[in-house]
């Protein structure tokens, strides 16, 4: 199966290779500087509810702007997009530079401007790689998967030994690696990252099937509000269970390390001729078995099960969405389709996080609280049950990947 990742990477083309490698090195310093921040921030003066402030803002600006970046991708082409993003996020690493001034305006310009690179340059890659004829769609963004989660396990242990230096050598780490994938797109030619041509107008609105994506939207709403869980009512129930503050730790480590090693077989070879909407079932299912698991919890073994259903659910989720949503709409919408994608995630995450938060409070962390979170499950799967077929996008010529 390893070798099936191998020769897909060999499959891809030199302008993949780098955008992958760049993915690998922006979130690995990324996932340096986002658990410190916090940290860092009441370091330097700022309260506690400042640096909530300051980090939710982050999230919401990497995520809620998606749909908005979609169009821009599909106007102005990824090149460009990508360039933005890069200067974006480097200017918002630098003002944190700038040190403790007591001025939040600071911190949350310098989030902002991280945070808006971030969806730029995130949607702008994304929808390049499934632009790459030589390899499939699912296996492009199992292997973007792969890359991301190398970072999210091996970030956090990096940017601990960085620390000991200073904050200020984070975030040097991460201008050098955003520095480095610009300076290598500058050697890229136009024609390369964009084959289909640049500034070509939209697909008419008519030609979107709003139905399917209505379904795709309900779709990625239910999967991140359950997967929020995993960063909010997770960390309770295993400090509540567990009696230890760095269970999360572990059980976060597990989750990285199950994606990177078993995601890309999973989707290219196990559940290789599944068409999504059949993946996007047995995630919903998973999860709903997950969560299901929770509810019973006592102790670490249910607390295993939990994560391993819950992993198996997010490594098949995640990527069926994104290619459900790029099936159903011309290549030059592909952009749009994944933002939305994200955009509605950004919503069903503050629903997730909103809901969990309330109902562990409710119930003082008993497992009756996590039964609507089986309901929900139930639900993803009620919305791709659907026997329809997969539409077929009709392109017109220079409309190929």
């Amino acid at each position: 199966m390893a070798d099936d990742r191998v020769s897909a990477w060999q499959q891809v083309s030199s302008t993949g290779k780098a955008l992958l490698l760049g993915v690998l090195l922006t979130g690995l310093t990324t996932y340096m500087f986002l658990p410190l921040l916090a940290i860092e921030l009441t370091r330097q003066g700022y309260t506690a509810a400042e640096a909530g402030l300051v980090v939710g803002l982050l999230a919401f600006t990497t995520q809620a702007l998606a749909l908005v970046v979609g169009v821009v991708v599909d106007r102005f082409g990824p090149r460009l997009t990508m360039a933005c993003g890069l200067a974006l996020r480097i200017a918002g690493y630098l003002l944190l530079m700038a040190g403790p001034v007591h001025r939040l305006a600071l911190p949350l310009l310098a989030v902002t401007a991280i945070g808006v690179g971030g969806s730029l340059l995130g949607i702008a890659i994304k929808t390049q790689l499934v632009d790459e004829s030589s390899v499939p769609p699912r296996s492009m963004l199992a292997l973007r998967s792969t890359f991301i989660n190398v970072g999210v396990i091996a970030g956090p242990a990096l940017g601990a030994l960085a620390s000991s230096v200073g904050f200020a050598l984070i975030l040097l780490c991460c201008i050098a690696s955003h520095l480095v994938l610009g300076t290598r797109l500058l050697f890229v030619s136009r024609a390369e990252v964009e084959p289909g041509g640049v500034g070509e107008a939209a697909a008419p609105l008519e030609r979107l099937p709003v139905p399917a994506l209505t379904l795709i939207v309900l779709s990625s709403i239910a999967y991140y509000l359950l997967y929020a869980q995993l960063n909010l009512s997770l960390p309770l129930v295993a400090q509540r269970l567990t009696g230890h503050y760095y269970a999360i730790s572990i059980l976060f480590t597990i989750n990285g390390v199950v994606i990177v090693l078993c995601q890309y077989p999973l989707l290219g070879h196990v559940f290789n001729g599944q068409d999504p909407k059949t993946l996007l079932v047995i995630g919903f299912g998973a999860f709903a078995a997950a969560f299901a698991a929770l509810v019973l919890a006592q102790g670490w073994t249910l607390l295993v099960v939990f994560v391993l259903l819950a992993t198996l659910a997010e490594m098949l989720i995640a990527p069926s969405i994104d290619e459900h949503a790029i099936r159903q709409v011309p290549v030059r919408r592909r952009a749009f389709v994944l933002g939305l994608v994200a955009a509605t995630g950004a919503v069903g995450a503050l629903l997730g996080s909103s809901l969990g938060g309330y109902l562990y409070q409710r119930s003082d962390g008993s497992g009756r609280a996590w039964v609507i979170f089986v309901l929900v499950a139930l639900l993803g799967i009620a919305l791709n049950v659907s026997r329809t077929p997969l539409r077929s996008v009709a392109v017109s010529p220079g409309e190929g990947s």
